[in-house]
């Protein structure tokens, strides 16, 4: 244990459960429900409403091999050549075969999926994979279904929740285990204040880090809280050089920050072309499946197009998907197109890279347990070693689902554990608040330094940069500056500048382009100097303790075996 803490008050009140569930996403909701199914006393936890996660966002589907002549080792393959070389083979094996009757499962909870004319379910394709295998909903609005499924079901079984609650710190008790968790409730939930939820294991499935970068997909909410709070405790993490930046973001401006809208890949499945201002289609020739070669391919290529020609943004044309098919397949992306004042029946969509989805985070094994005895990650805040070096689209989704069915699986195995009493710790050091601004400063040095296109010196400058906001933030603010007072937006900014110097520390130190992590100034995969990974630390003297793996294998999370 580190002994670091946020800088917040003691909690003025206490429940008890058997878990307690920090999210409320597919990986959140699904682990709550299989905990609860199983007779174990589950709270939920969640930053806004049950609905508010990122999986709600979700557009394109859930990847698995569903449709007549697939198979879980086609997948396993596709993923495989995605995750450049850094996927857990085991674990992606593991995900391919679980996701068919996982993903049945989530239908019989309540998700309704998209058919075909014979009441099959409807697949299509997404960049990277070789067959339609892409089960969807409502057209485009796959995660909204599948959140409303899920939250339908936690409400039906009455499980417990808190809303509007921002976690803040792990408790633990006098052996190192997991004790539960502080929560701040944000004035609309059950309680007031900060508090806590004492229970003997803790599943951390808080979703990303998007908002470290100016423009994202990632809903307001996805401020590396989990992966923050993780690296307090003292529990490692991994890969988070590994950023996808989704190649098709709704183009808004230049100066446009925050949540952006997605064009889900879908729309390329379904045969868009993408183009420069010219008309020319410069995917073709660059991979063997075009606009589908996996994300980092595209955005890649995007960027550099981008470049060559002076550009901001390139354009995706389906003008010839026509009324018809743009109202009945893809209604959420015409709208949010149409609310901007484009017109895709008519007129091609100005596109171009933004922040999407963190391929690392909390490290894991099969189980879902972390390097913390009693503390479990699963979804985009985990690292399980799916994704290795880029995720194949439509993967998180499942990942989330199956993971958190085996977390369950083996929190009830444990159960019941007398939860021991927590304890503070002998010599607390809190984080300091970072100063007034300091998260819109943040997310530009994010965007400028560690975007698509890094370097040494790009990351170098991004570096100093977030160390000067560390240092401004111990010294109490400067001059110009003073320090934030405690608060939710506070914390979120703290969770932000730990999140953002760990991907920078750790993209500095891969001198090698690989998947999602692109470095102009080694612009080549290097195996063998780089086919390992890369694991942070937070020491108790608040320092980044950054190593290499020496193999591409994970070493075990704890002392129990690996195998699932």
């Amino acid at each position: 244990m580190t002994g670091i803490r946020l800088h917040a008050p003691a909690p003025g009140w206490a429940i008890d459960a058997d878990v307690v569930v920090v999210g409320s996403g597919v990986a959140g909701l699904t682990a709550a429900l299989r905990c609860t199914a199983a007779g174990l006393r589950t709270v939920v936890v969640t930053k806004a409403r049950l609905d508010d996660g990122s999986t709600r966002w979700a557009q394109g589907g859930i990847a698995a091999a569903l449709g007549d002549g697939d198979t879980p080792e086609q997948h396993l393959d596709d993923t495989l050549v995605a995750g450049a070389g850094l996927c857990d083979e085991e674990a992606v094996r593991l995900l391919v075969t679980d996701g068919p009757a996982a993903v049945r499962r989530l239908i019989s909870t309540g998700a309704d999926f998209d058919k075909t004319a014979d009441g099959e379910i409807a697949l299509t394709r997404e960049g990277g994979h070789h067959r339609r295998r892409i089960a969807h909903a409502g057209g485009d609005a796959t995660g909204a279904e599948i959140s409303r499924a899920l939250v339908e079901a936690i409400r039906d079984r009455g499980v417990r929740f808190i809303e509007h609650a921002l976690v803040l710190d792990l408790l633990t008790d006098a052996e190192g285990r997991t004790a539960g968790v502080t929560l701040h409730v944000m004035g609309e939930g059950q309680h007031d204040g900060v508090g806590a939820v004492h229970a003997p294991a803790v599943v951390l499935a808080t979703g990303g880090m998007g908002q470290v970068f100016s423009a994202t997909t990632n809903p307001a909410v996805s401020t590396g809280d989990g992966v923050a709070l993780a690296l307090r405790a003292g529990a490692e993490v991994s890969d988070l050089e590994f950023v996808q930046f989704h190649p098709t973001v709704l183009f808004l401006g230049a100066d446009s920050e925050g949540q952006q809208p997605l064009v889900s890949e879908a729309v390329r499945g379904e045969g868009a072309h993408l183009v420069d201002a010219d008309g020319v289609r410069f995917m073709l020739g660059q991979h063997e499946l075009a606009e589908l070669a996996p994300r980092d391919i595209v955005a890649k290529a995007i960027t550099r197009r981008m470049q060559e020609q002076g550009t901001e943004h390139m354009y995706l044309d389906a003008r010839h998907f026509g009324a018809e098919m743009w109202a009945e397949r893809f209604p959420t992306i015409l709208a949010a197109c149409r609310l901007h004042g484009i017109d895709p029946v008519t007129e091609p969509i100005p596109v171009a890279p933004a922040a999407h989805y963190a391929s690392g985070g909390i490290r894991t094994d099969l189980r879902g347990r972390t390097t913390v005895p009693g503390l479990y990650a699963c979804g985009e805040v985990a690292c399980t070693g799916v994704h290795g070096a880029n995720r194949l689209a439509s993967n998180s989704l499942l990942e989330g689902l199956v993971f958190a069915e085996r977390i369950a699986e083996e929190i009830t195995a444990a159960a019941p554990r007398v939860p021991g009493a927590p304890v503070p710790h002998p010599a607390p050091v809190t984080l300091p608040l970072p100063v007034a601004g300091a998260r819109t400063r943040i997310q530009r040095v994010m965007t400028a330094g560690a975007g698509v296109l890094r370097s040494e010196r790009s990351l170098r400058e991004a570096a100093e940069a977030l160390d000067a906001l560390h240092s401004d933030a111990l010294a109490g603010g400067s001059d110009d500056t003073k320090a934030a007072e405690p608060g939710v937006e506070s914390w979120e900014t703290t969770n932000l500048l730990c999140v953002a110097r760990v991907l920078v520390a750790a993209a500095r130190r891969r001198e090698e382009t690989r998947g999602c992590h692109w470095r102009e100034d080694h612009p080549d995969r290097d195996d063998t100097a780089w086919h390992r990974h890369l694991v942070v630390r937070l020491t108790p003297e608040r320092t980044l303790d950054v190593r290499t793996t020496d193999t591409p294998d994970f070493p075990p999370t704890l002392d129990a075996p690996r195998e699932p």
